[in-house]
């Protein structure tokens, strides 16, 4: 029989020890909360934690300067974690201990009274220490999700180290143009475009489009439609609006590395942010940028099978952007815009097979941009122009005559990204193998490029298709179908 003063004794140290964790001063801001509905990611924090360098590495080669000390941090908050788990398997043992005297006490009523009550309270301290221990390592598993969620994707062996990109190759022959013709005084001209009137309702980063401008859009976009689907691609139509927690699981964030706004966020009512059990039904709202985000987001928390990858899509949206550039001549008029139509490709493939997805995409792009007579270079870029998600991207840029004194004349038309499942373990996006049992399940890689951008490409064609001496702009044959018979634009009568 153990005496007051033995079990006393006995448990004296856990009595007197202080909370089993404390949460890091590194804490996840609340106004980040995961909303209840958002996909759960399955981030390979192990991989991390098993690769320290290699991602610190990774972040400095791309200049996530304040991501670069996560991977350690990862590691200092796991073996916290660790530590967590033996203190309060340690405290637990003792419960289960007192538990059981307490049982032997409880069938001899009116002995050891004393001992009795002394272990009740023991016990009661020790199931404290247990609910302290849960809810810390809660918040520690917490953290060390949003640190690992902060993380660049890993970079292909293909990607050249810092700023510079590779020239993979060329389309089209590059003209031979003497003058610096802006498609603003061509679209001004021609009646095409008016970015006064847009100011009036909107202000800078916006136009109309109009006339054969805006039959112009139509008909690219119907052709960067037609083209992509002969190449395998399905047709489907993405909202533009989008929750926020999607944006970000995909590797977008409101701002970026230097701290530029660069989305679109939906104001909520007062009432939503001072209630929250009110706002978990009403998670944030953001205007996409891309396409590529709804349609990533389009199976998340899904399980996809195997046979049916690859599963290409492409559809046109409007995009919006909120940081438009700095103004200037090589950002004048429509290449630098806070909203636009956009033609998407993306693709969800099994792990090893990205490439003849991207080779696909990299196809139609060279195709539509060969056909619209553009001359482009084709660049292999590097790592400190990739996004969070990719591995590694190539861009294709068209020959602007207005920007022939920056960059050589050449400006990103058109983009495509490999992503692995950088995306897809964010959103929560499965795939059941076809060689496996019921249960076996991993993560798809997923792909995307730009099949058409709306107003570069069209200010390319104004630009490259003026004629100075008749004042006129020729269009290319391959949009005649879809411009109701007009094949170039002149004058309007005064």
């Amino acid at each position: 029989m153990i005496t007051t003063h033995a079990a006393a004794s006995r448990f004296k140290s856990v009595v007197a020890i202080g909370p089993i964790l404390r949460r890091s001063s590194t804490t996840v801001n609340s106004s980040n909360k995961r909303p209840s509905i958002a996909p759960k990611p399955s981030i390979d924090i192990k991989h991390i934690r098993d690769n320290p360098d290699l991602y610190t590495q990774t972040c400095i080669d791309r200049n996530y300067l304040t991501q670069k000390e996560n991977p350690q941090r990862i590691i200092q908050l796991f073996q916290a974690w660790k530590q967590s788990q033996i203190d309060a398997g340690n405290v637990r043992q003792q419960n289960n201990f007192i538990q059981a005297r307490l049982k032997i006490l409880a069938a001899e009523p009116g002995i050891a009274i004393e001992e009795r009550d002394e272990l009740l309270l023991i016990a009661k301290t020790l199931k404290i220490k247990l609910y302290e221990a849960s809810s810390s390592e809660t918040k520690l598993n917490e953290e060390i999700e949003s640190l690992a969620a902060e993380l660049p994707n890993l970079t292909s062996q293909a990607t050249p180290i810092g700023k510079e990109p590779r020239i993979l190759g060329y389309v089209n022959e590059r003209p031979n143009v003497s003058t610096t013709v802006n498609h603003v005084d061509v679209g001004t001209d021609l009646d095409l475009l008016d970015f006064a009137g847009a100011a009036t309702t909107s202000g800078w980063g916006w136009y109309f489009l109009k006339n054969e401008g805006a039959l112009l859009e139509h008909a690219l976009i119907q052709y960067a439609i037609n083209v992509a689907t002969k190449h395998g691609f399905s047709v489907v139509s993405p909202p533009s609006m989008v929750y926020s927690h999607i944006a970000s699981a995909c590797g977008f964030q409101p701002r970026d590395q230097g701290g530029e706004q660069q989305s679109y966020t939906v104001a909520q009512p007062e009432k939503w942010k001072q209630s929250e059990a009110e706002y978990e039904g009403k998670p944030e709202l953001t205007m996409a940028g891309t396409a590529e985000i709804p349609f990533a987001g389009m199976k998340a928390s899904t399980t996809m099978k195997e046979t049916a990858l690859p599963l290409k899509i492409v559809g046109a949206s409007r995009c919006y952007r909120a940081e438009a550039g700095a103004r200037g001549v090589d950002t004048k008029g429509l290449y630098r815009v806070h909203e636009f139509t956009k033609v998407e490709m993306f693709a969800w493939t099994s792990k090893g097979k990205e490439v003849a997805a991207f080779d696909s995409m990299l196809a139609v792009q060279k195709e539509i941009l060969q056909s619209l007579g553009l001359h482009c270079r084709i660049l292999e870029m590097p790592t400190t122009d990739l996004g969070a998600s990719a591995v590694r991207k190539i861009d294709i840029e068209a020959f602007f005559p207005s920007r022939r004194f920056k960059d050589e004349g050449y400006g990103e038309v058109t983009s495509a990204s490999i992503c692995t499942d950088y995306q897809t373990r964010r959103l929560n996006t499965r795939l059941k193998l076809a060689s496996t049992s019921q249960t076996k399940t991993e993560f798809p890689s997923t792909v995307n490029g730009t099949a058409l951008a709306v107003p570069r490409v069209l200010a390319a064609l104004l630009e490259n298709g003026w004629d100075e001496e008749e004042k006129t702009v020729k269009i290319p044959d391959v949009l005649h179908h879809w411009m109701h018979g007009i094949k170039i634009i002149k004058r309007k009568p005064s």
